[in-house]
Order: C-alpha cells, then sequence, then structure tokens
C-alpha cells in the first residue's frame, strides 16, 4: 500500500499590497505564492492562473439556465530565483524551508473589462488561483479573489444632462370617477457616485378624495440572461417620503435630497448581467396601483467634480417642473397653523407599499378649512 503524501502545510496566494482594494484596466496585479511543506515534496510545476469570469445560474421552471463569459485568461509557470530544478522542469521542496513564487501579470486595457459584481442569480469575479502539479497532474490549489471596477465618469456631457418627467393617473370608486393625481420631477443631473445626494425637485398634486403619501427611492434593476431567457430582480435601496396630502392639495418638494449609499457601479459591457439604477418617485394611493416616474440614473465611480453649477440647474429644474404641471391649489402647508385640522381627525397612514384597502377622509362632522381664495388677473 502506497504512502499519502500530506497536502502542504502552507498554500496562499498574497497579494503586495494588501491594502488596494480595488484594481483598474491596465493596472498590475502582483504578489507571490508562499508554500511551505510538512515533509520532502517534489514538484512538477507550480502554475499561476489570472481568471475573470461572468456567470449567470437560475431556475425558470424545471430548465436550468446558466451562461458563463470570460473577461480575463492568464496563466503561467512560476519558477523559484536561485533553487535548483531537474531537467525535466521539477523542483524540490524541503519542510526547513519557507518558498516565494512571484509573480505579476497586467489586467486589459479599459473597455475590455466589466465591474466585478455579486448578485442573486449571477457575479461577475476576479480572481489569481495557483496550482501545485505532482507527476503532471494537479495535486493542491488555491485562490485570492480581487475586486475590479471599470471607471465611469459622471462629469461626461451625457451623465451632467437634467432628467426630468410628469405623470398623472385616474382613480375611480367602485367605477365612479374619483379624481386624479398627479406628479412631475426633475432631477439636476443623470449620474452620481456613492456618497453624493441627489438632489429632487417635483410637485404632486392629489384632486381625489383619498390621501396620498409622496416618496422617492432609489432602485436597482439586476438583469440576467441565459440560454435565451431573461430572469429580472428588483431591489429597493434607499427612499424618502414626504407629508401626507389630502384631497384638494399638492406637496411641493424643492431640493429635497435622497442621499445614494454604498452602491456598486452600473453595469455596462456585460452581455449576460446588466445592473441599470433608476430614481422611482410616486404616490401610493390606498386602495389602488401607485402612480409611478421613472427617472434614470447611473451609478458612476469618478464623482462629480463641481464645475458645473448645481444650483443654476436646480433653478432651471424647478422651473422645468413648475411649467410642467396646470397651475394648482396652494400646498395644505400654506394655510396657518391655527386653521390646520388637528391630527386626531385624519387618518393616519403608515409606509404601506401593498395594496391596501381604499381610505378615503372621513371626518364625522369636521370640516377641512378652505384655500386660500384664488384671483383671476386679466
Amino acid at each position: 500500500m502506497g504512502v499519502l503524501t500530506k497536502k502542504p502545510k502552507t498554500f496562499k496566494v498574497r497579494l503586495n499590497d494588501p491594502n488596494k482594494l480595488v484594481y483598474f484596466s491596465g493596472d498590475k496585479v502582483a504578489g507571490s505564492v508562499i508554500v511551505e511543506v510538512s515533509e520532502v515534496m517534489r514538484v512538477s510545476a507550480v502554475r499561476l492562473f489570472g481568471i475573470g469570469c461572468a456567470k449567470v445560474d437560475y431556475s425558470k421552471g424545471k430548465q436550468r439556465c446558466r451562461e458563463e463569459i470570460d473577461y480575463l485568461k492568464y496563466e503561467e509557470v512560476l519558477r523559484l530565483d536561485h533553487q535548483q530544478t531537474e531537467t525535466d522542469g521539477s523542483v524540490t521542496l524541503r519542510p526547513e524551508n519557507r518558498y516565494e513564487f512571484m509573480f505579476g501579470f497586467e489586467l486589459p486595457q479599459a473597455g475590455c473589462l466589466v465591474s466585478s459584481y455579486d448578485g442573486k442569480f449571477g457575479s461577475v469575479q476576479y480572481y489569481v488561483k495557483a496550482v501545485i502539479d505532482k507527476s503532471g497532474q494537479p495535486y493542491a490549489e488555491c485562490k485570492q479573489k480581487f475586486q475590479v471596477e471599470e471607471p465611469i465618469d459622471v462629469n461626461t456631457q451625457e451623465l451632467m444632462l437634467p432628467v426630468t418627467g410628469a405623470k398623472e393617473k385616474k382613480v375611480t370608486c367602485m367605477f365612479i370617477p374619483d379624481g386624479s393625481v398627479s406628479l412631475a420631477a426633475s432631477i439636476d443631473r443623470k449620474g452620481y457616485c456613492e456618497g453624493e445626494d441627489i438632489c429632487i425637485n417635483a410637485k404632486f398634486e392629489n384632486t381625489c378624495s383619498r390621501i396620498v403619501i409622496p416618496k422617492a427611492a432609489i432602485m436597482a434593476k439586476h438583469i440576467y440572461l441565459a440560454n435565451g431567457r431573461t430572469k429580472v430582480f428588483y431591489e429597493k435601496l434607499t427612499s424618502v417620503r414626504g407629508d401626507h396630502i389630502i384631497s384638494g392639495m399638492c406637496d411641493i418638494w424643492q431640493g429635497r435630497v435622497l442621499h445614494v449609499p454604498k452602491l456598486k457601479p452600473t453595469i455596462l459591457g456585460c452581455d449576460i448581467i446588466h445592473v441599470d439604477y433608476t430614481l422611482r418617485i410616486y404616490a401610493h394611493i390606498p386602495g389602488s396601483e401607485k402612480l409611478i416616474l421613472e427617472l434614470p440614473l447611473v451609478i458612476g465611480t469618478i464623482p462629480y467634480n463641481g464645475l458645473n453649477s448645481r444650483t443654476s440647474s436646480m433653478s432651471s429644474q424647478d422651473g422645468s417642473v413648475n411649467s410642467s404641471m396646470p397651475s394648482s391649489p396652494p400646498s395644505y402647508s400654506e394655510i396657518s397653523r391655527d386653521d390646520h385640522l388637528d391630527s386626531s381627525f385624519v387618518p393616519l397612514l403608515e409606509d404601506f407599499d401593498e395594496d391596501d384597502s381604499p381610505i378615503f377622509i372621513r371626518m364625522n362632522g369636521h370640516h377641512l378649512p378652505p384655500p386660500p381664495a384664488y384671483t383671476e388677473v386679466n
């Protein structure tokens, strides 16, 4: 019976700069493969691989959908400095020594890689793998992952353009018209980075009999493609909400701030995985489907440099929001504090995002104060 050879006591990949969190196109990935053995071992080769791969794997009914694309394929055989090798290229490792096999390779240039990503049904991963061959066969292996980020500059002309939109929804009760809810919104640019603030200008108008809640959220849309089929997964990342809007009133947001949390950049250039972001501005209407407006976002890696005036951009958007809506009643906040209805008479709505039973304004004999009177000017 043959004697089983022990696995190496130490076998790992160490990158030269352990504090380097992200690698970019054209960067050099360098380090060493460290090996320590418990007994004398003759190694035929130590091979190193640089691997970058996008994978999709999910079930669609009884079908298993899988797809894979390579973005990085590098291979080399490592040699030891000042170490005698046999004629066949093998080397003998001894227990009392610590061996370091040095390596280094450059990542492809911009446009050839895709940013690292780890999602529910797919991933884009980069790693260094080392393999010890013994008698010409793989004997042991180890891996070390590293993160890759493809730069997206939010200061480009396309991503600096403002984004606007407007929507309206007719509301019914038992097939009887019950007014409408409308919204118009804008943001000063399309591209943002982690840690920046999105300033939202919006107007919500409620002419139905229900209490409406205005909200905004950053949404991620994950798209996976495999075997000619598509899987879509939505994720709500961070949100902000406004005050309840009662019938006949409106709510105006002037620079309402939504902070961009820690996010992976928009995934561009991958044929099987897409990650898109949107700013979803919507009105929750109890007993009815939400009124939803989607404004496209691109999450970049190179932040806004401040050369363009955000203030003037925001001011111009204020005008675009106001002009996109018909003349509307003043906000309820404009009514003097003494005239406000006591809060105990107004139904308190939680932050429901599912369909609820219709909630109407029922005042039990109490009446809302009228809004300030309009004056027509010829």
